[in-house]
């Protein structure tokens, strides 16, 4: 749930990973990823409103060239509810789009200028508009899949999986990297304000809801740091795969060694992906043939 702009020991490793550590004081780590992100592998449409409000809009990663009948994902980035913008995943969209995904990259309202749910509303209603614009994006309406990373995966989760959201909106189905999907109590202030904690229903977890279903639900893929000190991979990645699976949901997991909560997102950028395989896994489950779901 580590904000985009990170705590300097995370700006550190990302700038030594990146050979640029010198300019720590000069430039964000997103700026500096962004900023090797190659342009012929894609285009962009940008500034696309979905809602009405100020931060209910995204932007659009084509494949170039066009890839007809596309997977779609749409993606929601992290930042404990609370910061974040799509500006700075424009790697996360050129990742996608230069393997044939068209890629949405979304804003959301965040707290403190609004509380849970409403996130989730602004989530549900960017879903809905992608799957209605779909095949104008050249992409294909039955492959719709919904991607977030921290907080992100989060939203995905608890879109996929509490039926208030989507309803029977068609998914395809849903990756969530590093999320949390069972945070209570919660100790954290920033997400104490995002989810006016102690007063958190207990509705408000990913988990809650996929014990509480009766069928299989989306496919999903579930990934995270084994080492994340952020987010424990255990109580939530494995807890929410085996929850899932119990139910007969169809769910690929896996724990990465050599990345962190922060990097592990950061591997879909060219200078990182050596760290581990996170774009392969990601793109080759959303590039699977479609599947009947719910």
């Amino acid at each position: 749930m580590t904000p985009p702009h990170f705590h300097a020991p995370l700006r550190r490793r990302w700038l030594g990973l990146l050979g640029l550590a010198p300019l720590l004081q000069a430039c964000s780590p997103l700026r500096l990823i962004n900023a090797t992100v190659p342009s012929h592998t894609h285009t962009v449409k940008r500034d696309l409103p979905y809602g009405r409000a100020e931060r209910q809009r995204a932007d659009i990663y084509l494949p170039a060239p066009t890839v007809r009948g596309a997977p779609i994902a749409v993606f929601f980035y992290g930042g404990s509810w609370s910061s974040g913008a799509r500006a700075d995943y424009r790697f996360v969209g050129e990742a996608l789009a230069s393997r044939g995904i068209v890629t949405v990259v979304a804003d959301y309202r965040l707290s403190p200028d609004v509380r849970y749910p409403v996130f989730l509303e602004d989530c549900a209603l960017a879903v809905r508009w992608a799957g209605a614009q779909a095949t104008a994006f050249g992409a294909s309406r039955d492959r719709l899949f919904i991607v977030g990373h921290s907080a992100g995966a989060y939203n995905a989760a608890m879109l996929a999986l509490d039926p208030r959201w989507l309803g029977s909106e068609r998914i395809a189905g849903w990756a969530g990297l590093a999320g949390p999907y069972d945070f209570l109590p919660i100790g954290n202030p920033d997400v104490q304000v995002a989810f006016e904690w102690p007063g958190t229903p207990a509705d408000s977890q990913p988990l809650f809801h996929a014990r509480a279903y009766m069928a299989p639900s989306r496919p999903a893929l579930l990934m995270a740091a084994r080492s994340d000190t952020l987010v424990n991979p255990q109580r939530n990645t494995l807890a929410l795969a085996e929850t899932l699976k119990r139910q007969g949901t169809p769910v690929e997991v896996e724990l990465f060694d050599r990345v962190s909560h922060t990097t592990l997102i950061g591997a879909f950028a060219p200078p990182l992906r050596g760290l581990a395989p996170v774009l392969n896994r990601v793109s080759a489950f959303l590039l699977e043939p479609p599947r009947t779901t719910s």
